[in-house]
């Protein structure tokens, strides 16, 4: 393995999991085609969407990973819980990667109904776990570069 390679966390919500794994699915595809390995210590559960966040910055502060990417699921019901879950969890990790300092990447799907929650985890391009996945990688790499034009 090389050592150029950035260590990358995955925090996954365990709420709509099945959605969820098609993410992970997606997201993992990208990690093993960049020959990025994740360490069992590297992947960790959160109940929800809503804890991502606080999972992710702890993670990403320890200083074992150079970026952190949050996949979950929000589908829209008949309450304004949505509206709340998911304006606080983008909010949340944005402010979670800038406290870090690290790419927290947010891979949380929040869709109107589950046939559009399928159509964003399913095995192809269009996967967002996978997009989350390669905007972690793009970013770590920017973030190197940028550190290192700076030495």
């Amino acid at each position: 393995m090389s050592t150029d390679l950035p260590r990358i966390a995955l925090v996954v919500s365990r709420f709509n999991r099945e959605i969820v794994d098609g993410l992970m699915e997606g997201a993992r595809a990208v990690l093993d085609a960049e020959g990025v390995v994740l360490p069992p210590e590297a992947i960790v559960e959160a109940p929800g969407a809503y804890e991502l966040p606080l999972i992710a910055q702890t993670l990403a502060q320890t200083g074992r990973f150079d970026g952190v990417i949050c996949l979950g699921c929000v589908i829209k019901g008949d309450t304004a819980h949505f509206e709340y879950i998911s304006q606080a969890v983008a909010h949340g990790l944005m402010t979670a990667g800038l406290n870090a300092q690290r790419p927290i990447t947010f891979g949380v799907l929040t869709t109107y109904d589950e046939e559009q929650a399928q159509a964003r985890s399913r095995e192809d391009e269009e996967n967002k776990g996978r997009e989350a996945a390669k905007a972690c990688l793009d970013a770590c790499r920017a973030l190197k570069a940028i550190t290192q034009q700076a030495a």
